[in-house]
């Protein structure tokens, strides 16, 4: 499986979570993370259970179906 995490951008309140789990993938841009690049699923699904916001939206690229939340 490959996950694919998306940012919710209203829900994202920028707390950095997924940055600080994951920072090859995630950075922050003013008030709003943003996707910056590729990791293993294993760090995609940690970053994103790691938001408080539950801002991070994780698919599946071969199903389209959603992981998480």
């Amino acid at each position: 499986m490959t996950l694919v995490p998306t940012i919710d951008e209203i829900g994202c309140a920028a707390h950095g979570d997924c940055v600080e789990v994951a920072p090859e993938v995630f950075a922050l841009n003013g008030q709003v993370a943003e996707v910056i690049g590729a990791g293993t699923d294993e760090i995609i699904l940690a970053a994103a259970e790691s938001c408080p916001s539950v801002a991070i939206i994780v698919t599946d690229s071969a199903t389209g179906e959603q992981v998480y939340p």
